[in-house]
């Protein structure tokens, strides 16, 4: 890289570290950087892959304890995650540059609207994970004894008991999920947790830590798969991983002062902003 590509890739993730730590969406705005300096879509989209894998890795650690206290119910959705993020990324491969140039705005846009969805559907969730229970069900009036099995709806806020079809209904959802994951990527986190919440789960932080989860599969198998293919650019996924840590660290401070609903607009702007121009620049 040239020194001004360095600078304005670096920039470009320090802004995009500061954004994940307060509200997320960073990738709306590395990923049209690296476009905009004139990297191969396609070269750009694997690189932003690989740049933000241990974002997963780091926020699926984060929620390590809701994790195990949560139970393994559905870890084994990890399967299709990993199936998924794998053909993502085969597709993405043979998707002729030309074309996913093409494409590439309406993937942003709707990656944004997905973004602008986030808030609303945590809040709801939240309401539902703070929501008060029933003291007793009807089975307890009728004078259960103490030692009967409780609603597993209500163990922990995991997932509710679900007829065969159902889980073959999120098996399939996670997998065209991680397909989408493996192929672009951004605003794969709030598609899980509207399937999580429709699969029973009510605590949020559970949730994020499966969705973590999945997303460090999607992105990791996608991330090595582009690896062995030469897919990536090591220079410009070294530089945004240092800038996205720095931007990280020492922009939370920058970040907090701004304020979240601040920062969450500013990402929309930024989405809807970059999409456009993507779309202008094809004219």
């Amino acid at each position: 890289m040239i020194l001004w590509q360095t600078a304005v890739v670096f920039a470009a993730a320090f802004v995009a570290g500061l954004m994940n730590s307060v509200a997320g969406g960073g990738t709306l705005l590395t990923f049209p950087t690296l476009v905009w300096i004139g990297r191969d879509p396609i070269i750009a989209n694997a690189t932003n892959t690989v740049a933000l894998w241990p974002g997963s890795l780091a926020g699926m650690v984060g929620f390590r304890r809701e994790l195990r206290a949560g139970g393994g119910a559905l870890l084994p959705l990890v399967v299709p995650s990993l199936f998924g993020g794998v053909t993502g990324a085969y597709l993405l491969l043979r998707t002729p540059s030309r074309t996913f140039a093409e494409i590439v705005p309406y993937l942003i846009l709707f990656a944004t609207v997905l973004f602008a969805a986030q808030e609303p559907l945590t809040r709801r969730l939240h309401r539902r994970t703070h929501a008060p229970r029933h003291a007793a069900t009807p089975s307890a009036a009728a004078g259960d004894t103490p030692g009967a099995k409780s609603n597993p709806r209500h163990e922990g806020g995991g997932a509710r008991t679900l007829p065969p079809m159902w889980w073959a209904g999120a098996v399939l959802f996670q997998f065209l999920v991680a397909v989408y994951g493996g192929y672009f990527g951004a605003g794969i986190g709030i598609l899980m947790l509207a399937a999580l919440g429709l699969l029973g789960l009510t605590d949020i932080h559970h949730m994020n830590g499966l969705k973590n989860l999945f997303a460090l599969c999607i992105n990791g198998i996608a991330a090595v798969y582009f690896g062995v293919w030469g897919a990536v650019s090591w220079a410009d996924a070294a530089v945004m991983a240092a800038g996205a840590i720095a931007g990280g660290y020492g922009g939370a401070g920058l970040a907090r002062r701004l304020g979240r609903r601040f920062v969450r607009r500013a990402v929309v702007v930024i989405g809807v902003a970059m999409a456009v121009s993507l779309l202008l620049r094809q004219r």
